[in-house]
């Protein structure tokens, strides 16, 4: 535990004057913004924070050092909407949780009560609406969950953080838990394949990326899929080696903080990835690998005692003997340079607008959720890897490909954001393809490159985005294929991407939780990590 955490004031006012000195109209309360409680205290509406005004803070805070040294004490605290996580007032009183910091990733449940005078109380309930409204925002209010527990999940202890970390939260915030663990492989596809959609609002996956993987798949197999997909959310939380979902949409992967973005996460469009091989169509969220860095994920299994090390291990070792994976590849491009790329990520920043054919776009929202477009998957536009290839794709080949990658998602584990052009929603995925011939040195950088932000601009990385693309492994019997870290059989395989089939709860809405090729402030920028 980070004691410092403890020690500062864990509460955060991004109005606060010391914060903004010349933002004098944005420190000024909303008319009848302030609730009287008790003789000493005010309870205050600001721009970010529930402003908290106690006169007793100074009186019990006045010694320290078992009261030798005096101390001086604030009488005043701001906690951000953000960790707002329920309000209510009873006959007396009026009571408010909110997470907390108690460490550098972690948050627990607090509460504050303050009594109210009777004849001030139908004031106090209109105020208690006004502060959940700022509290939440966009996100819905006591949200029922299904929630599955992988048991086997974070070396066993998923089930401890659970209750320590994650259900206090839910709780606090009012929210409805149905829980439920996996019992063996793949139980997540039948779960949720026979879950009533309508019965709950987001389906929680409390695991590794293993079981999102199998969630939403198993949506995928109901008969009204597209509806299904489309009306609950699938969110992580993190008890497992790989959480790259909860880095990208969560920004954490702390469960405690996790918990709270869940709470206050805004329902988002995912496109999810259609991959065909043999007679199977899977559903991908986050990537699909061959080469270097499905190697380096699968092969490594029985390292999992060293955590995400593992992977870098793998990706060096076969980096340092330059391996190569020959294939023949056909990508159906449409975004080709690393400019364009760029300015394809600038425009999404300011288009908040949904899919048409997402539940809640244009398109759904004339045809009604009974459309008969909402049962099953969608069709597949470019066919299977069984047919022929489309007309206006060439079969490449690639005798020294060293890695293939191609990405949903930004994060792909803490700190590692390979694909930093990547978006929630905009129809595309994100290519990255090496030669596997390059110098070890080059090698050396790409692997740098990743975690400090240098990745995308290194001019032997193709970066490209693409909508569909076949890849057909060759010259060796065997090898590993690596959809969502999930290992598939050694053979072709096609993929095309729908735009807006799946839904998630994210913290902005629109992106991901990584450092975009463009700054938030329109700059070009593919460094400066916010993990």
């Amino acid at each position: 535990m980070d004691h410092r955490a403890v020690d500062e004031d864990p509460f955060v006012d991004p109005v606060h004057p010391r914060a903004h000195p010349h933002s004098d109209e944005r420190q000024r309360p909303v008319e009848d913004s302030t609730l009287i409680a008790g003789r000493t205290a005010s309870l205050t509406l600001g721009t970010d924070s529930l402003i908290v005004l106690d006169e007793g803070f100074a009186q019990r805070k006045r010694w320290n050092c078992c009261g030798l040294l005096g101390n001086e004490s604030k009488t005043t605290h701001a906690i951000p909407f953000y960790n707002i996580l329920w309000a209510e007032l009873s006959q007396f009183e009026i009571s408010i949780r909110y997470a907390r910091p108690t460490a550098t990733n972690v948050v627990r449940v607090s509460t504050i009560n303050y009594p109210i005078e009777k004849p001030d109380h139908p004031r106090a309930i209109s105020w208690v609406e006004h502060l959940l409204d700022r509290a939440y925002g966009e996100s819905q209010r006591k949200k029922r969950i299904k929630l599955l527990v992988n048991p086997f999940g974070g070396k066993g202890k998923a089930q401890k953080w659970y209750l320590r970390d994650i259900e206090p939260i839910f709780a606090a915030a009012r929210c409805e838990i149905d829980l439920q663990k996996t019992q063996y492989r793949a139980h997540a596809v039948e779960i949720a394949e026979k879950l009533d959609v309508d019965a709950f609002d987001v389906i929680a996956a409390c695991s590794g990326d293993g079981l999102p993987h199998e969630i939403i798949n198993g949506l995928g197999k109901k008969a009204d899929a597209r509806r299904a997909l489309c009306k609950i959310a699938v969110v992580q939380l993190p008890c497992g080696t790989g959480n790259a979902m909860s880095w990208n949409l969560n920004g954490s992967d702390s469960p405690s903080l996790a918990a709270l973005a869940i709470v206050k996460g805004i329902k988002t469009p995912l496109d999810l990835v259609s991959i065909t091989q043999g007679d199977r169509r899977t559903l991908s969220f986050l990537s699909q690998a061959v080469g270097i860095i499905a190697d380096a994920d699968l092969a490594t299994e029985h390292l999992r005692w060293l955590g995400s090390a593992r992977f870098t291990y793998g990706v060096l070792v076969r980096l340092l003997q330059k391996t190569v994976y020959p294939c023949d590849l056909a990508v159906k491009v449409e975004v080709a340079t690393k400019a364009e790329v760029r300015e394809h990520y600038r425009q999404a920043l300011n288009d908040r607008s949904l899919p048409d054919n997402h539940c809640g776009g244009p398109s759904s929202q004339a045809a009604g959720d009974e459309d008969q477009n909402l049962r099953g998957l969608p069709e597949l536009r470019y066919g299977t890897v069984n047919e022929a290839l489309p007309e206006d794709w060439t079969l490449v080949p690639y005798d020294k490909m060293g890695n293939f990658w191609c990405g949903n998602m930004a994060f792909m584990a803490p700190r590692n954001n390979p694909f930093p052009g990547a978006l929630p929603n905009d129809g595309c995925m994100d290519l990255v393809t090496i030669d596997g011939d390059i110098s070890r040195w080059k090698a050396i950088q790409c692997i740098a490159g990743v975690e400090t932000g240098k990745f995308f601009d290194m001019a032997h990385v193709n970066y490209r985005k693409i909508t569909g693309y076949r890849i057909i492994p060759r010259d060796q019997k065997d090898g590993y294929i690596s959809i969502d870290g999930e290992r598939m059989p050694f053979e072709p395989f096609q993929a095309e991407v729908h735009r807006g089939l799946g839904t998630v709860l994210s913290k902005s809405g629109h992106v991901y939780e990584a450092p975009g090729v463009v700054s938030k402030s329109g700059e070009s920028s593919s460094s400066s990590l916010r993990a």
